[in-house]
């Protein structure tokens, strides 16, 4: 067979040509043209029907699964033997003397339970079996083990149980990094586009939802410590808990009211988001499915990355070559082959444009017109394209190549290559000669084999570093951070204050995520490992910040009655109503990016779950992922400036 593709007259678009001659490879996101075997079952969309059993999250399986089942029973028969012999009135169990009876099955438990390694783990699989029940279409997820921990925490209270030392610190350090890495490549991007909308849709929900929590504190009298955790709680934001705690510790205050709150508050954020989106829809009369499909056929492909062919014929562009034309490096673009009789060859790099030479456009369709009046018109002919052998996708490991644009590089004169895409953290994009490599981006190259080849080697692509984590820079990454959170900042009002290990490492998790590398730190984090080290640390920071409250919740329930509960569905309520609000008529947005910006801004993973599930229609997950960021940064700060407030 041969390897060759022909293109076919298209309005001088290249994406639109008849589908046997399609390059599979090639094919935009959602075109539907990829073999089954090409498609790798780990990044299959949900619902593909394309992942191996055995890869299979058993928390994130369907409802009835197998795996779920036996997750949950799993756990809820160890819940069931921890927690029912203290509920029916035993006593710790004493040391056995020589010669005694065997010890009951709960004195066993318990014994077990003076391991603190092993009370942690159970706590954890306690607590995910318990975040796995769905309820009405919502579960608790990774939240689930700060209830687990918060029971446990309680039934302790007599026995010789104790939490691992530093367990509870470690994991906040981990988590919050992690999230950083996560949100960085995304949250200072939000700020230069049409995303600054929703990151001030960010703000203003989380700003509303903290000047309720500050006047409910002042009116009815609740500890300020207490009423951090129900913000951060009503928010359902974890980093905001984990910032509350640090706070409340460095103020030489006790942290337990902290975590109590949150555990108060939280499952009443959750369900208020969850219902909120759920609810506004139907009391507005909005179809969600129908507006998804309206939004979409505007929309249509505008924001594509596609290829076009463009025949030169402006006259300011003959005799010139690439390095000749800095105007268009402002644009996402690259020139990578030229039309050479019926086939289209890799572009050299001493190529000079010439009246009437064809050239094919590698850009964002929302440029491409532009662009074609810029070199001069867009044309439809037949033409021959191989891309089998004169284009490979490269994965850059080589620190040779990291933090120099690809114009230092001069990746056309060394290889006679052109970079054509870059995919980084997911997201795929057009480079310009302003463009800088970062460590694992997997980047398509155009260029004759043996041009491709030597790029490989200098790029030292290596497909396995996509899934490797740099340990080394891990471990410094979070020595800077937790050093910068030691740093103080004096703010006006409040006096010094310090970002402490929960807003230290996410700020450094931030900066080195969106820079790629600095102070020789990568900031590339696998996504497999970076999502363990965020549920790994979550769960720990949860399941010791839960078992040192349990032992006070009743206490403090008792104390300040039904008060928090109702300042929780105050602050949740408050802070939807102004998110919706500000976001439709004061930023004059459509109703999916306002439900989605709203779950970003309230930080709710099971709110943007309940409006993916209604429509297929992705503006409400992107406006989700632009409002999250400044929102999650936000709600940090404020949880600590609550706790000094209140004082």
């Amino acid at each position: 067979m041969s390897a060759s593709r022909k293109l076919g007259p298209s309005s001088g678009s290249v994406s639109p040509r008849p589908a046997a001659y399609i390059d599979p490879r090639s094919a935009p996101a959602g075109h539907g043209v990829r073999p089954a075997a090409d498609i790798d079952p780990r990044s299959a969309p949900a619902g593909h029907g394309v992942r191996p059993a055995a890869d299979i999250d058993p928390r994130s399986a369907p409802a009835g699964h197998p795996m779920r089942r036996l997750f949950v029973v799993a756990a809820a028969a160890a819940m069931l033997l921890t927690v029912l012999p203290p509920v029916f009135g035993a006593e710790p169990a004493p040391a056995p003397a020589v010669g005694a009876a065997p010890l009951s099955p709960w004195q066993a438990v318990s014994r077990v339970l003076e391991e603190p390694m092993v009370l942690c783990f159970l706590v954890i699989a306690v607590g995910m079996g318990i975040g796995s029940i769905r309820i009405a279409g919502m579960s608790l997820g990774t939240s689930g083990v700060l209830f687990a921990a918060l029971l446990f925490g309680h039934l302790g209270q007599h026995e010789n149980w104790a939490m691992p030392e530093f367990s509870g610190t470690l994991g906040m350090v981990l988590f919050v990094y992690a999230v950083g890495l996560g949100a960085g490549p995304t949250f200072f991007r939000t700020f230069r586009d049409a995303g600054k909308q929703l990151a001030f849709l960010g703000i203003i929900t989380v700003v509303a939802g903290g000047a309720v929590a500050w006047s409910m504190t002042r009116a009815i009298g609740i500890p300020g410590d207490l009423a951090a955790g129900i913000f951060a709680g009503a928010m359902t934001s974890s980093p905001a808990l984990a910032a509350g705690l640090q706070a409340a510790q460095e103020a030489g205050r006790q942290s337990l009211a902290v975590s109590i709150g949150y555990g108060m508050a939280y499952p009443i954020g959750l369900v208020a988001v969850v219902l909120f989106v759920q609810l506004l829809p139907r009391l507005l009369r909005i179809n969600l499915e129908v507006m998804g499909r309206e939004l979409l056929q505007q929309a249509k492909s505008g924001q594509k990355i596609g290829r076009f062919l463009i025949k030169i014929g402006n006259p300011a562009v003959f005799g010139k070559s690439l390095h000749d034309l800095p105007l268009l490096d402002k644009f996402g673009w690259q020139i990578t082959r030229v039309l050479d009789g019926d086939r289209l060859l890799p572009i050299k790099e001493d190529h000079v444009f010439q009246d009437g030479q064809v050239i094919l456009l590698v850009t964002d369709e929302r440029n491409v017109d532009l662009l074609a009046i810029m070199l001069g018109e867009r044309t439809e002919q037949s033409v021959v394209i191989d891309s089998d052998h004169d284009r490979a996708d490269v994965v850059v490991t080589s620190p040779s190549m990291l933090n120099r644009s690809l114009r230092d590089l001069h990746l056309r004169g060394r290889f006679g290559v052109t970079i054509a895409r870059i995919e980084r953290y997911g997201v795929t994009f057009v480079p310009n000669g302003n463009t800088s490599l970062s460590m694992a981006d997997r980047v398509t190259a155009v260029g004759e084999p043996a041009g491709l080849k030597a790029f490989e080697q200098a790029a030292g692509h290596r497909i396995r570093k996509l899934h490797e984590t740099d340990l080394m820079s891990v471990g410094f990454g979070l020595v800077f951070g937790i050093v910068l959170g030691m740093v103080p900042v004096y703010v006006p009002g409040v006096g010094e204050f310090r970002l402490g290990l929960a807003g230290g490492p996410l700020l450094a998790g931030l900066l080195f995520a969106h820079f790629g590398r600095l102070m020789g730190i990568v900031g590339y984090m696998p996504l497999a490992a970076r999502m363990l080290t965020q549920e790994l640390g979550l769960a720990l920071f949860l399941a010791a910040a839960g078992y040192h409250a349990g032992g006070h919740f009743v206490d403090m329930l008792h104390q300040h009655g039904t008060m928090p509960l109702v300042m929780s569905l105050v602050v949740a309520a408050v802070s939807l109503t102004v998110s919706a609000l500000s976001g439709r008529y004061l930023l004059r947005m459509n109703w999916m990016q306002v439900l989605g910006g709203t779950c970003g801004a309230m930080t709710s993973t099971a709110g943007i779950g309940a409006i993916v599930n209604k429509t297929d229609c992705d503006i409400p997950v992107t406006s989700y992922a632009a409002a999250y960021p400044a929102a999650l940064v936000l709600m940090t700060v404020l949880t600590q400036l609550l706790v000094a407030l209140l004082d």
